[in-house]
């Protein structure tokens, strides 16, 4: 559907610079704008490498282990449905603690994995309480080091590219906290009408 939308809203916007006699802005345009993208993406892959590293020393050096168990029990009881052993458990807590650093690339593959063992888990073509959840936290995620806004800022020259650390942490809590207070407000909602 969004390809859809995406599609119509270009071919209108070339159809409309035809009739409007602004095709040729259209061309430069386009051109400059992949033009940046590609600069663009060059400049990112240097710092995501840099933090993608960064984790990965983590990882070895324990720290990933270390934030896993003191995630662990809050995690648990957002998933009571979720075995405490379960590799499902262990996808979320490294999606988790990937996204605590900026690093959206590197916890997209957790993440898919956790939704494929949490599919498992409940068998069913619905989507379980665990999954909503999942879905919820992962969309809202609270980020300590915004790395890939932090790269873009720096590209673009920024006087000081981290000054958004302080307003990332707030927004993002605010918005992780918002996300599970209406996941669980649906929840017992739904809850409540099957008991009826």
């Amino acid at each position: 559907m969004v390809n859809i939308i995406w599609a119509s809203m270009a071919i209108l916007g070339i159809v409309y610079a035809m009739f409007n006699g602004t095709m040729e802005e259209v061309n430069k345009a386009l051109f400059e704008s992949a033009d940046e993208a590609v600069m663009l993406s060059i400049g990112l892959i240097s710092v995501l490498v840099f933090w993608l590293g960064l984790m990965k020393v983590a990882e070895k050096a324990g720290l990933l282990r270390i934030l896993t168990k003191m995630f662990r029990p809050f995690v648990s009881r957002l998933f009571p449905d979720i075995p405490k052993d379960h590799p499902a458990m262990g996808y979320i807590l490294s999606n988790i603690t990937a996204n605590l650093f900026g690093l959206g690339n590197a916890a997209t593959p957790m993440g898919i994995k956790a939704m494929e063992q949490m599919k498992e888990l409940s068998q069913s073509d619905h989507a379980s309480r665990s999954m909503i959840t999942f879905l919820a936290i992962n969309t809202s995620s609270v980020t300590l080091i915004p790395t890939t806004v932090i790269a873009i800022r720096m590209k673009y020259e920024s006087g000081a590219p981290t000054e958004i650390v302080g307003t990332t942490i707030i927004a993002t809590f605010i918005s992780s906290l918002g996300a599970i207070i209406v996941d669980r407000i649906f929840y017992y909602r739904r809850v409540r009408k099957t008991k009826r």
